[in-house]
């Protein structure tokens, strides 16, 4: 009727658009910039409008510099955000390179119960904690900043290291390869303005980490003793049996 003629090549190109601008989208809301997006979506409405719909050759050239200038200061602004964005899109492709690993690098079902005893024992004492749990992402760069143990799993050692007197207990510990890595370690913030106010620093950490690689992260509260997981961009409250199924899935 209006001589509009639609192509299968238009209708993937306007669902890989819609699909771009809704990760943007969730990427700046978990930074707590998600005006920031409605602002850039507006002007590059506006941009659209004016060069290509009424063609205002002044008007458009203007926009033009400034779309070209602003795509330079947004990714010098949004370094770190864009940067977690492709670091959870590599840790997605590289976790197809572990499908295929060895038995000796899975856990065992000992292994696992020792870690949900572990966090067991320490939500009844209220002893805060929090246990990494790799996935297919590589965590050295954080592992190195804590201490390297090295050691297996065990759930009196996990215990131990979180007791509040020794000195590593204060940062996480992270478990690779059926092994007890690195102790002490420093975690990224995550800069949520959507979390719940009881969540402190050692929930912001383990979502900061969580949103940037595929790892899981365990975290006992100090302060209420409950048990909380944090995976992708998301947290929430567990008991035993959601913690067994949630590790078992994870390094099993």
């Amino acid at each position: 009727m209006f001589g509009l003629q639609i192509s299968i090549k238009d209708i993937i190109d306007i669902l890989l658009s819609a699909a771009i601008l809704f990760e943007i989208y969730r990427l700046l809301r978990r930074s707590g910039a998600a005006n920031l997006f409605w602002g850039i979506f507006a002007f590059v409405f506006a941009w659209i409008i004016v060069s290509y719909v009424f063609q205002l050759s002044l008007t458009g050239a203007l926009f033009d510099r400034i779309i070209s200038v602003g795509a330079i200061a947004l990714i010098v602004i949004f370094q770190e955000e864009i940067r977690a964005f492709f670091y959870r899109i590599g840790a997605r492709f590289s976790s197809l390179q572990f499908l295929n690993r060895t038995d000796q690098n899975k856990a065992t079902d000992q292994s696992i119960q020792y870690i949900v005893n572990a966090c067991h024992h320490m939500s009844e004492n209220k002893t805060g904690a929090l246990i990494v749990l790799a996935g297919g992402s590589e965590l050295k760069e954080y592992a190195d900043t804590g201490e390297r143990i090295d050691s297996i799993i065990s759930d009196r050692l996990i215990e131990n290291i979180f007791f509040k007197n020794n000195p590593l207990h204060d940062g996480a510990l992270i478990i690779q390869n059926n092994r007890l890595q690195a102790a002490a370690c420093i975690l990224p913030i995550s800069h949520r303005t959507d979390l719940k106010p009881q969540y402190g620093l050692r929930h912001r950490a383990a979502l900061g980490l969580a949103e940037k690689t595929d790892a899981v992260v365990i975290i006992v509260s100090e302060e209420t003793g409950l048990m909380s997981v944090a995976q992708g961009d998301s947290i929430k409250e567990v008991d035993d049996a959601e913690l067994l199924y949630i590790i078992n899935q994870t390094i099993h």
